[in-house]
C-alpha cells in the first residue's frame, strides 16, 4: 500500500527549460518572462555563451531533467530565432519573430491567474499540410501544461490560439471571462445563453517556420520554407534602394546644371553684352 501511494500517477511529465543566447535585448527578455509566467512547468537556465554549438542545449535540458527546449536565438541585437525542440532526440523547429508585443507594452484588459493551466486552441490549416501536423503536435507538447506539474494551479481560465495565416503562425492568449452580475450590466437569464466571451491578454507574435530538423538542434532538414525572406537581404534591399534615390538625386542636379549653362549660351548674341564690351 505505501509504494502505491508513493507511485506518481501522472502520465503527462512534459517539462519545458527555457533559456536564450547573449546579446537579447530588453523586449525579447520580456517575452521570455511573459512566457515563463504561461508555462509554469518551464525552468529558466542561464544564458548560452556560443550560438554555433547548439548541441550543448540537449545535455542541459538532460541536467534539468527537461525533455523539451526553448531557445531564443539573437543575431545583431534585434533578430530573434526561436528554437524549439524535443530532447535529446528531435525533432526541433527554428522560428523566425516577428510583430512582437509583450504585455507591458500592450496593456490590454484581460487577466488570469498566474500558474493556472489553459486550453490549446489550433487552427484547422494545422491539417493541412505535413509539416503542419509535425508542428502541431510539438506545440502542443512544448505548451501544454501537464495537470499537477510543478507551480501550476487546477484552474483554467485561458486560451492559448495558434493560427495560420499567411505561412505564419500567429500567437494570441485570451482569458475566459463568464458573464455574471457583477461584471454585466443588466444582466439576465437570456445572457447565460452566450455567457462566455474571450478578452485578449498577451503577448501576442508571429512566428515564421525558417527550418524543421530531424534531430534535437540539428540533423537532417525535414522542411524548408522556400518562401522565408532573411532580415539581413531585407535590410540590404532598403539600403541600397536609399542608395539609388541618392544617385537619381545627383544625376537630376548635373542634368540641371547642364541645362542652366545650355540655356545662357543660347541667349549669348552677336549684341549681347558679353560679345559686346568684350
Amino acid at each position: 500500500m505505501d509504494n502505491a501511494k508513493v507511485q506518481d500517477k501522472r502520465i503527462n511529465k512534459q517539462r519545458v527549460m527555457l533559456l536564450s543566447s547573449r546579446g537579447i535585448i530588453y523586449r525579447h527578455r520580456h517575452l521570455m518572462m511573459d512566457l515563463e509566467g504561461l508555462l509554469p512547468h518551464a525552468k529558466k537556465d542561464a544564458k548560452l555563451d556560443t550560438k554555433s554549438d547548439l548541441y550543448l542545449l540537449n545535455e542541459l535540458a538532460e541536467l534539468n531533467n527537461c525533455n523539451n527546449a526553448i531557445f531564443f536565438e539573437v543575431r545583431k541585437r534585434q533578430d530573434l530565432y526561436l528554437w524549439m525542440s524535443k530532447t535529446p532526440n528531435g525533432p526541433s523547429v527554428k522560428f523566425h519573430v516577428q510583430n512582437l508585443h509583450t504585455l507591458d507594452e500592450l496593456k490590454m484588459t484581460g487577466n488570469c491567474l498566474k500558474g493556472s493551466r489553459h486550453v490549446l486552441s489550433f487552427d484547422k490549416n494545422f491539417d493541412s499540410a505535413p509539416h503542419w501536423q509535425l508542428l502541431k503536435e510539438l506545440l502542443g507538447q512544448v505548451f501544454n501544461v501537464p495537470k499537477g506539474s510543478r507551480k501550476s494551479k487546477p484552474f483554467i481560465d485561458h486560451v492559448l490560439s495558434f493560427s495560420i495565416v499567411d505561412n505564419r503562425i500567429w500567437f494570441r492568449n485570451y482569458q475566459i471571462v463568464e458573464k455574471t452580475a457583477q461584471n454585466t450590466p443588466n444582466f439576465s437569464l437570456e445572457d447565460k445563453i452566450d455567457d462566455i466571451s474571450l478578452v485578449e491578454i498577451g503577448p501576442r507574435f508571429c512566428l515564421t517556420v525558417v527550418r524543421i530538423f530531424d534531430g534535437s538542434f540539428g540533423g537532417p532538414t525535414v522542411y524548408e520554407n522556400t518562401e522565408f525572406v532573411h532580415p539581413n537581404y531585407v535590410r540590404s534591399l532598403e539600403r541600397r534602394s536609399k542608395s539609388q534615390k541618392y544617385a537619381k538625386r545627383q544625376v537630376s542636379i548635373k542634368e540641371r546644371d547642364a541645362r542652366i549653362q545650355q540655356a545662357e549660351q543660347s541667349k549669348e548674341t552677336e549684341l549681347s553684352n558679353k560679345n559686346v564690351f568684350s
